[in-house]
């Protein structure tokens, strides 16, 4: 089988297995009432959502766990699926998603009822996994430094890319957690994404690392079956910090990082209208740039329904990511 094939059967898996154990896992989340907090300044369409269970991210992690630590353990017998380099984003994956777990469980029954954890401390924490995945990044994986679109070569960079690497994981988790907030909305975004850089990682022979994004992208559109409007649960930070996360990495692992703003353009959009918002609230003490932040919000206050945000939304980091790719050929 080509390449592609094997990417795109692996998809199918993880959507099958992904759709499979949602019931149950749902279910679960039920029973010991992990149900989303509503924000009380939010739309107030948004209360309907209240108790709909969270930590939904746990059914995307699960079997792109499962898939790819079955591929690698097939290496043992001669089947060469996939390669020890994608254990790195595997690892970024999980590290962030236990992170974000934390932070949604001490959000739900911990003494931060409502907040989760210190952003401080949560902070910190994202920062020394994603220094040690940089480390891993540039001293054992020896991963391309930098591709600029109208550049044919490789630009070599030097003990400062553990730092630009961490700080492209960190903010890579925080935009995509920024974005989930409606139905279906960080998930499509990501599933995106993870397409965009996936053919990405073919067109570089990265035949190991395309296989996993789209692994992840099976997984993500299982999840989505049930995330969609209206949603039965929510990704929560388990989801959307370890996505994010794992989205930085790939893109880092390809070298074409440079290009996360464009083939990610709403998260990136989205992340800037809550630094603007902020910015613009100190600056003028107390005016607002947007009716709400983050951006999504904004336009639902402005009249869109959620399921237009999502649409247009989705719609607009489609086109994104494909204008990504072809700036890899530029």
């Amino acid at each position: 089988m080509s390449s592609t094939s094997v990417s795109l059967s692996l998809a199918g898996l993880s959507f099958v297995l992904t759709v499979i154990w949602g019931p149950p896992l749902i279910r679960i989340l039920r029973h010991f009432k992990v149900g989303k907090q509503i924000r009380l300044e939010g739309p107030e369409r948004h209360f309907s959502k209240l108790g709909t269970p969270t930590m939904g991210g746990i059914m995307i992690i699960l079997p792109v766990l499962l898939v790819t630590l079955m591929l690698n353990a097939a290496s043992v017998i001669g089947i060469k699926y996939s390669g020890r380099s994608v254990l790195l984003p595997l690892g970024v994956m999980v590290a962030f998603a236990i992170l974000g777990a934390v932070d949604d469980w001490e959000g739900l029954r911990g003494r931060r009822r409502g907040k989760g954890m210190r952003a401080r401390t949560k902070f910190l924490i994202q920062w020394i996994i994603a220094l040690v995945a940089g480390f891993g990044l540039w001293y054992f994986l020896d991963v391309p430094g930098i591709y600029l679109p109208g550049v044919q070569v490789e630009i070599k960079s030097g003990w400062w890319y553990v730092l630009v690497a961490a700080f492209v994981i960190v903010y890579s988790s925080n935009s995509i957690n920024l974005t989930d907030g409606l139905d279906g909305l960080a998930g499509l975004i990501s599933a995106t994404a993870f397409a965009a850089y996936g053919a990405i990682a073919l067109l570089q022979g990265q035949i190991y690392l395309a296989r996993f994004c789209f692994v992840l992208i099976g997984a993500l559109f299982g999840f989505l079956w049930f995330n969609v409007h209206p949603a039965l649960l929510f990704m929560g930070d388990t989801g959307s910090l370890s996505l994010g996360a794992t989205l930085g990495t790939v893109a880092l692992m390809t070298g074409q990082w440079p290009l996360l703003p464009v083939i990610a353009i709403m998260p990136f959009s989205i992340t800037m209208s809550v630094i603007l918002q902020i910015g613009y609230f100190k600056l003028t003490g107390g005016r607002r740039l947007f009716k709400m932040a983050p951006l999504q919000h904004h336009f639902e206050l402005s009249g869109w329904s959620e399921t237009q945000v999502v649409q247009r939304f989705w719609l607009i980091s489609l086109l994104a990511a494909l204008v990504g790719v072809a700036l890899v050929f530029v």
